[in-house]
């Protein structure tokens, strides 16, 4: 059975005189308007992959916000799956037209869902349009491995992270950093100060620790905590912060579902983590990373 193929792209917008506008690009090869996308490299992550590729494509830099709908066809008789995530653009170059893209359009959506040549693209676009203002994006993260109980003498806050975790640590670092995040924010646990210790080393940010996302201490209970940790998070989306928080596991299944109004039964694995999209206090759907 053929395997299939991996691609990843966005909806890259900007403010222009009349509003929204976003990215098409047309494709001399096939003759088409589409959405910047492109195929994976071989282990890289969807998120980083469609920021990648944006960039080759329009020569224009931009920072991930909410998850779209992923598409699915076939091609050259193989299943394809394309994911894609609304972009802000941030920063642009010059395009140069070359054989792979030789024109960038910058369109209203209207216009954009009558020029795209393809109904999957219409589909991501209006998904996009129907989105509520975004705010503000975090990147929610459990801590990486940590050494074993059995082999810790010391307080459970002190457990560091094992040589595997630093591993996870050093290559979550710069997935997380794709937000552009102004703040990082860790438990007070050493583990989760430790896990963010890379993206605070790559982009030269202080990591603040802050109690009101530790797990429960005597005498706390699960709900009062997972609220004061809602709470901080939802602060970013009305302050217009976005940020980079480090906690644990069962604080962030529990400040998920209090975020999002319905239980969140989810496990995020070490190293593993939530990308989430704020238009002010509201918490739109959260993207595991």
């Amino acid at each position: 059975m053929a395997s299939g193929i991996r691609a990843a792209g966005g909806v890259l917008w900007r403010s222009g005189r009349g509003g929204i506008e976003v990215c098409l690009v047309h494709r001399p090869r096939y003759g088409d308007w589409s959405l910047p996308k492109g195929k994976l490299e071989p282990g890289e992550h969807p998120l980083r992959a469609a920021l990648r590729e944006v960039a080759e494509e329009t020569d224009v830099q931009a920072v991930p916000q909410a998850r779209l709908p992923s598409v699915h066809y076939r091609s050259q008789g193989r299943p394809k799956v394309v994911d894609y995530w609304a972009m802000r653009a941030v920063a642009t170059g010059g395009f140069q037209p070359d054989t792979e893209v030789d024109e960038v359009r910058w369109l209203s959506v209207d216009e954009a869902v009558r020029l795209v040549s393809y109904p999957h693209d219409v589909e991501v676009v209006s998904a996009f349009a129907a989105l509520p203002p975004v705010t503000a994006t975090v990147m929610l993260v459990r801590h990486a491995d940590v050494d074993g109980r059995s082999t810790w003498a010391g307080p459970q806050n002190g457990r560091p992270l094992s040589v595997d975790g630093w591993a996870q640590a050093q290559r979550l670092a710069p997935l997380v950093a794709v937000v552009q995040p102004v703040r990082l924010l860790a438990a007070s646990a050493r583990r989760c100060v430790q896990t963010l210790s890379p993206v605070a080393d790559l982009l030269d940010l202080p990591i603040e620790v802050a109690g009101d996302l530790d797990e429960p201490r005597a005498g706390q209970s699960l709900d009062e905590c997972a609220l004061a940790a809602a709470a901080r998070l939802a602060a970013f989306g009305t302050a217009g912060t976005s940020a980079v928080v480090c906690s644990q596991g069962g604080m962030i299944s529990g400040a998920l579902e209090r975020l999002s109004g319905r239980c969140a039964d989810v496990t995020t694995p070490h190293g593993g983590g939530w990308l989430l999209a704020f238009s002010g206090a509201t918490l739109l759907t959260p993207d595991p990373l």
